[in-house]
């Protein structure tokens, strides 16, 4: 028996090719897979998330092989919401990638125009000019609103307060982000007592915006260093629970005090090895 689309099986060979391919098999797919077919820019906003944070952790962990597939993935996703769009002539694939190398042309005149920009600080603040003209006269509101609120909390919360810095609304120095968050920490401590969940929430938000304040003026990525400490706090976790087996004995059955002395010499062997 003949196979289905036997001319979509062979290996692209060029990025030509290849972009095709994946367009073909995916609009296929589109009219012919239930589950495909299901699918809406809403169905499939998980999946988009997912996909660019396996993609992330495939670069952290080095892992090219992984990292290839992942980046297929993300590729996936964009080529299925462009198709998906075509349907109902909202935008298409040829619009998504024409509108996004206008943007890049736009943007570094220093490569497709005659301009003279040597210095990555040049390039940046020559990006950040023609980011701001192509704004034309939206206000620095809704420019903080334009930061998208999907990204995450401490991503989003950091973005805001740059693009508020940018028209001078800041701090003179560090030392008044210091000051807010021991300002937050004593509200928080005050109302942490009462019984008002909403209010404690408020100011739990109040004191990570301020962190995130202080960690923008020590130029320190507040989504990344959260993230290497709760790894270094599950490799310490993992440490108490090892050496908790090797004395016979489980996790549920020891004092805090026991794992606390455990901790700490996780943390003394993590000190020796640096």
């Amino acid at each position: 028996m003949e196979r289905k689309y036997e001319n979509l099986r062979k290996p692209a060979t060029t990025e030509k090719e290849a972009v095709q391919r994946l367009y073909d098999v995916v609009s296929i797919l589109r009219k012919e897979c239930p589950w495909d077919k299901a699918q809406t820019h809403e169905s499939l906003i998980k999946g988009m998330i997912e996909e660019a944070y396996e993609a992330v952790e495939a670069i952290k962990n080095n892992d090219m092989e992984n990292l290839n597939e992942e980046l297929g993935d993300v590729l996936l996703q964009v080529v299925l919401h462009s198709i998906i769009a075509e349907e109902t002539d909202e935008f298409s694939f040829i619009s998504v990638v024409n509108d996004e190398c206008e943007k890049m042309i736009r943007r570094h005149p220093h490569i497709f125009a005659e301009e003279d920009i040597k210095s990555v600080d040049k390039v940046l603040e020559k990006w950040e000019n023609i980011k701001g003209a192509e704004q034309g006269d939206k206000t620095q509101t809704l420019i903080l609103e334009s930061v998208p609120k999907a990204l995450p909390a401490l991503i989003r919360s950091y973005k805001v307060q740059k693009k508020a810095a940018d028209v001078g609304f800041d701090w003179d120095d560090v030392s008044g982000a210091f000051s807010k968050i021991k300002e937050e920490t004593e509200e928080l401590l005050e109302v942490s007592a009462g019984m008002q969940q909403e209010r404690i929430a408020e100011e739990v938000g109040d004191l990570l915006f301020s962190v995130v304040n202080a960690a923008r003026f020590l130029d320190v990525d507040p989504e990344q260093a959260l993230t290497k400490t709760t790894d270094k706090f599950v490799r310490r976790f993992s440490h108490i629970e090892k050496r908790a087996s090797e004395l016979g004995r489980t996790l549920s059955d020891m004092s805090l005090e026991e794992m606390d002395r455990l901790w700490d010499e996780a943390k003394e062997l993590e000190r020796k090895t640096k």
